[in-house]
């Protein structure tokens, strides 16, 4: 698919419509290896599951096409329940275009609305370069580094870097 960068962006939350879309782009980058922990893929009995257990599930629709999506939910319980987590994923034809931006801006405003107060990213590879860009350029701190903490496809380890955004 080629996208005209111009084509107006409506992020929404998810419907069972949507799930085939959000499947495959789930997978392409758990595929890839080099972003998501998950090795599993997910098919449509564990996908629709691992989706309706979220707090939220976001996606990003250019027209009639799903090209990205977002999930939030908890990073810990009791008394860290106020602090989520989310993760993105952008179809790769459609990378470059700005669509994880409004992504993660429509993810900060529904956490906040869920009554989250703190928005943690645990394993942000280092390599990501253009996802670190954006979330810094979002206003998220970074934690540090921690040191071999990703294993890539091709297993090698690669840092990670914890970020986290006060909603």
């Amino acid at each position: 698919m080629t996208m005209d960068t111009g084509s107006a962006i409506k992020v929404r939350a998810y419907g069972p419509e949507d799930m085939d879309a959000m499947i495959a782009i789930w997978n392409e980058v758990v595929e890839e290896g080099i972003a998501f922990p998950q090795e599993d893929l997910l098919d449509q009995m564990t996908g629709a599951e691992f989706f309706a257990a979220q707090s939220y599930c976001g996606v990003a629709e250019a027209g009639d096409k799903i090209v990205g999506l977002y999930i939030l939910h908890p990073n810990n319980v009791g008394r860290c329940g106020h602090i989520c987590n989310a993760s993105y994923a952008v179809a790769s034809e459609c990378r470059g275009l700005h669509i994880g931006e409004q992504l993660v801006q429509d993810c900060l405003k529904k956490a906040k609305e869920i009554g989250f107060g703190v928005l943690q990213f645990n394993a942000v590879v280092e390599s990501n370069v253009h996802a670190r860009h954006l979330y810094e350029r979002l206003g998220f701190v970074q934690l540090g580094t921690i040191p071999g903490g990703f294993q890539m496809k091709d297993g090698h380890y690669e840092n990670i870097c914890p970020y986290y955004h006060v909603l």
